[in-house]
């Protein structure tokens, strides 16, 4: 029993420290093991949910981070632009002096995907109550994103099922079409000369950059634990990592 729990407690070190810290924090917590095993024994199970509160936490960061007025509307790094498609709309606005619509127009968008982010938390704390020990074991044995690809591929379909009918009411409320109208309106005659159109669909251009914000951000988390392990420290974690 003992070796598994070293062995757990040494995946636990490398999940949230990275592989650089490997060898320090695995040999601190073997010693701690061995050395204090009838007042602070590890289960496996409390080894093992080490690397998912570690984890959640860093989820749930990113999601209050994002999930909150202007989370994304002032943030340069996942801030939502007029789409693609529409840049040369937009473009010639601003050359008409119509850069308060275009503004306006991104500020819908950046709110509806505000609106939506909350009901990310579920679905993130599903996948980490269904994470495996083997899964545990390959988000070590990854990059320092290996945790946040692991997110993405268990939860990206969920999660663009679970956003779409939340941004379409806050598109709808927030005036996402209306504002688009209200920037090309002008320009009408031209927009499907330029590229624009009905085609476009806005809800899933929302719902699409909202979650590659949040994926972003629960990949930055992520680079933050491991290098940072004993500053997201929660009671499990500093039961594993305490002195």
């Amino acid at each position: 029993m003992r070796t598994s729990v070293i062995i757990a407690s040494v995946f636990i070190s490398l999940s949230i420290a990275g592989m650089t810290q490997a060898d320090s924090l695995g040999s601190k917590l073997e010693k701690q093991l061995r050395g204090s095993q009838n007042k602070n024994n590890l289960s496996e199970t409390e080894a093992s949910g080490g690397v998912k509160e570690a984890l959640a936490q860093g989820v749930s960061r990113a999601i209050k981070q994002l999930g909150r007025e202007d989370g994304f509307n002032k943030d340069p790094l996942v801030r939502i632009l007029v789409p693609k498609q529409l840049r040369k709309i937009s473009d010639l606005s601003l050359q008409m002096g119509a850069g308060k619509k275009v503004d306006e127009f991104e500020l819908s968008m950046n709110r509806a995907a505000e609106k939506a982010i909350p009901a990310a938390a579920d679905i993130f704390a599903d996948a980490v109550r269904q994470m495996t020990i083997q899964d545990a074991v390959n988000i070590v044995r990854g990059d320092e994103n290996a945790g946040t690809k692991f997110f993405r591929r268990v939860t990206e379909d969920k999660l663009r099922t679970k956003f779409m009918p939340i941004i379409a009411d806050a598109t709808l409320k927030t005036g996402v079409t209306k504002r688009y109208k209200e920037m090309s309106g002008k320009n009408s005659g031209i927009t499907k000369l330029l590229g624009g159109g009905e085609a476009i669909d806005l809800d899933r251009y929302v719902t699409d950059k909202a979650m590659d914000g949040l994926y972003h951000y629960v990949g930055e988390q992520e680079k933050d634990i491991r290098k940072n392990p004993l500053k997201q420290s929660s009671n499990l974690l500093r039961k594993v990592f305490g002195k």
